[in-house]
């Protein structure tokens, strides 16, 4: 069967990643072979009881819910208060997704948007924010101030701290800034908090938290991700939680589209959700690697912006990214330019920190 013709696909740009080729040649050429920090993708082993869970729960010949496990909502809220101080979830308002990249890609359309809504994502954003537009048939524009955009208010606004790429972190009261602007106009905020928990220089708050939306979850969602916390991006775990009538209508939906998380990793990221130790652990490596990999970088005659929180660090020479790009592939290391997030991207690089111990030391030796 050939393609239809003017089929979705033709609506979306070419995958980034795709455009790596050369400079991915060139640093695995490197004699000690490849250091690739270009993607954010978790290289540490899962936890024991993490994978124990999952083969206790393995026998599984019936569908799984949609709504997800009683266990694992309740899970989830409990995690969110321990780990993040957000109170008032309730089950009801916590909905498991394939992986929180499913979820953004495909919520615009879940809502029902079309080309008459626009959707805002930040200035410098992980791209499947604008895919998500696309994929509607939205309209979709960059700002990081969106209460100061022209024309009729926005459907959907979508927050990320701390960012990817930036690592920048949101304050408390840029946060409730934004959430009250919102309510006036009727936008649903949708704060991507995948990395919530990798607070470096500064600590990051939940828009679900007390503090930033005065316990009123109304016309909020965050979106959590298990990749990072607990290395699951194999696994495809996350949730969104927040507004329980928004929950409530992508449930609906989503029940039709037969969009349910596998029984089996339910039961896992129920034994993710309810350990801390790990996730600490998890947290404790990327520490050390941003220790090591932050002065190399900066000894190596780049600048560092941003960067309090999260996987990655924003560098920059004052240079072109891909001339960036290409100095540190022939040294063996693979960033991602900085073009991919936003033309306000285009003299940085994005440097994850997702790489084993051995590869941070073998890339911070190369840079000096």
């Amino acid at each position: 069967m050939s393609p239809v013709p003017g089929g979705r696909s033709a609506a979306l740009p070419t995958f980034p990643w795709d455009t790596l080729a050369e400079a991915t040649a060139l640093a695995r050429s490197h004699p000690d072979g490849i250091v690739d920090l270009s993607v954010g993708t978790p290289v540490d082993p899962v936890a024991s009881v993490i994978r124990d869970a999952l083969a206790a729960a393995s026998s599984a010949p019936g569908y799984p819910t949609t709504a997800g496990t009683a266990a694992l909502r309740t899970a989830a809220s409990a995690a969110l208060e321990r780990r993040y101080g957000i109170t008032g979830v309730a089950e009801s308002a916590v909905l498991p997704v394939i992986g929180t990249k499913e979820l953004i890609a495909w919520l615009p359309t879940l809502l029902g948007l079309g080309h008459e809504q626009v959707v805002v994502v930040p200035e410098l954003a992980y791209p499947t924010y604008e895919v998500g537009a696309r994929l509607a048939g939205a309209r979709w524009v960059r700002s990081d101030a969106p209460q100061l955009l022209d024309g009729p208010p926005p459907a959907l606004v979508y927050l990320n701290s701390p960012s990817n790429p930036t690592g920048a972190i949101l304050t408390e009261s840029e946060l409730r800034a934004v959430v009250g602007w919102a309510r006036e106009h009727d936008v649903l905020l949708v704060s991507d908090e995948c990395y919530l928990g990798l607070g470096w220089d500064a600590e990051p708050r939940s828009v679900l938290h007390q503090a930033v939306c005065d316990g009123d979850h109304r016309g909020l969602l965050a979106v959590h991700s298990l990749s990072k916390t607990s290395s699951l991006a194999g696994y495809r775990a996350g949730f969104v939680a927040g507004d329980a009538a928004v929950v409530a209508e992508l449930l609906a939906v989503r029940k039709h589209a037969g969009m349910m998380v596998p029984t089996p990793v339910q039961a896992a990221m129920v034994a993710a959700l309810d350990d801390d130790a790990h996730e600490r652990e998890q947290r404790d490596r990327y520490a050390r690697r941003r220790a090591t990999l932050l002065p190399a970088m900066q000894a190596a005659g780049f600048t560092v912006d941003f960067s309090q929180g999260g996987l990655y660090l924003w560098a920059t020479r004052g240079e072109a990214c891909r001339s960036s790009v290409e100095w540190l592939a022939q040294r063996g290391i693979l960033v991602a330019p900085g073009e991919f997030y936003g033309p306000a991207g285009a003299q940085h690089v994005r440097v994850a920190l997702t790489a084993t111990d051995e590869r941070i030391a073998a890339a911070a030796a190369r840079l000096g």
